[in-house]
């Protein structure tokens, strides 16, 4: 399955701002197929161990407070070359740099709170989608 899988989340911003709809419809749009799909909640515990790569970093804590805030929605997407046409799909980190029609651009408040996580390779994407979902919820 390498290559064509990735992993997302839609962010407890978007989530919280009504947009679930919004970006299912455009990751529709942009041909991918839903293999899993969940809303659900990270505790404090869960977001420190699945952003643990990013534990000595300055925003680490800050970053761990915002994704256990509230229901997030967590999907494995299937689509050849998904990692990397899903990044191109999501846009820069910083929504204010975010190319136009980008899910950043149109949805996230801001560089902490940008909306929507895509996995950065086939590898992490194999191992996000395995973090939230077990084999028997990914079809």
């Amino acid at each position: 399955m390498s290559g064509n899988i990735t992993f997302t989340m839609i962010k407890p911003d978007a989530v919280a701002d009504g947009h679930i709809g919004a970006i299912l419809g455009k990751i529709s749009e942009a041909g991918y197929k839903v293999k899993a799909l969940k809303l659900t909640q990270l505790t404090i515990s869960d977001a420190k161990k699945f952003y643990e790569v990013h534990a000595e970093r300055p925003f680490y804590g800050e970053l761990v407070d915002f994704m256990s805030s509230g229901p997030m929605v967590a999907a494995v997407l299937e689509k050849d070359n998904a990692v990397e046409d899903f990044r191109t799909l999501i846009g820069a980190t910083n929504p204010a740099e975010a190319a136009d029609g980008t899910l950043r651009k149109m949805f996230a408040r801001s560089v902490g709170e940008n909306a929507v996580h895509g996995s950065d390779s086939d590898e992490n994407a194999l191992i996000e989608a395995s973090f939230h979902f077990s084999g028997r919820e990914i079809f």
